[in-house]
């Protein structure tokens, strides 16, 4: 991604004033799986649905350890005030967001992340940021990014899925084909060339998958 980072670069730690207060990435994060996602702007009606249908499959990132935080180019206190909005259109009104939101309102953390999107500009002309999407992994290091265009929502179903496989594949030497989910079949997967046979064998022997499986 241009003027941002590649996957496998260890992501920034930088600081940051959030609706929890001011923070520092990595510390945020602990031994957690992240996700950062961005958004142009608050009260913008795409923006708003994208918040609230992260805010009510909350629980499925818990599930994974996976700790959220979004980022938008508004200050802490438009955050606060949006947050009520995202919570009413998602029927959940009163009830607090269950993860925290990035001030950035000067376009630091946009510009370093390689996140604004220059076909998108603000009513002073100044791009706003894209949707994008990094998925970052406990050892720190950037395992996902996705870059949808302001015009264009996410699929939270599918950033579900690709954490699924993420998480998968980081403990297993396999790969994951089309579509797949490990809530259908855990046992659908492709091994990767740079095993071994001997560690297929073993993984054979403890009924990880079949030996057809290991043959496709």
């Amino acid at each position: 991604m241009p003027g941002g980072i590649l996957l496998g670069d260890v992501f920034p730690n930088f600081e940051a004033d959030t609706t929890i207060g001011r923070i520092k990435f990595h510390d945020f994060l602990g031994d957690s799986w992240g996700i950062l996602f961005s958004h142009p702007k608050d009260f913008t009606p795409v923006c708003t649905t994208e918040l609230a249908c992260a805010a009510k499959v909350s629980d499925e990132f818990k599930k994974r350890g996976v700790k959220m935080i979004a980022l938008s180019l508004d200050s802490v206190e438009d955050h606060y005030k949006w947050s009520k909005d995202v919570m009413a259109f998602g029927n959940a009104a009163g009830s607090p967001l269950p993860y925290p939101i990035i001030a950035d309102e000067k376009r630091e953390l946009s510009v370093q992340l390689g996140m604004l999107d220059p076909d998108e500009m603000d009513k002073d002309g100044m791009p706003l940021t894209a949707r994008c999407v990094f998925v970052i992994g406990p050892d720190k290091k950037l395992k996902l990014s996705i870059l949808y265009p302001a015009t264009t929502g996410r699929n939270f179903d599918e950033i579900l899925r690709v954490i699924d496989s993420l998480q998968l594949t980081a403990q297993k030497k396999v790969a994951t084909p089309v579509d797949w989910k490990v809530q259908l079949n855990i046992k659908t997967i492709l091994i990767t060339d740079n095993v071994d046979k001997f560690l297929i064998l073993l993984l054979m022997m403890a009924g990880f998958f079949s030996e057809s499986e290991s043959e496709d």
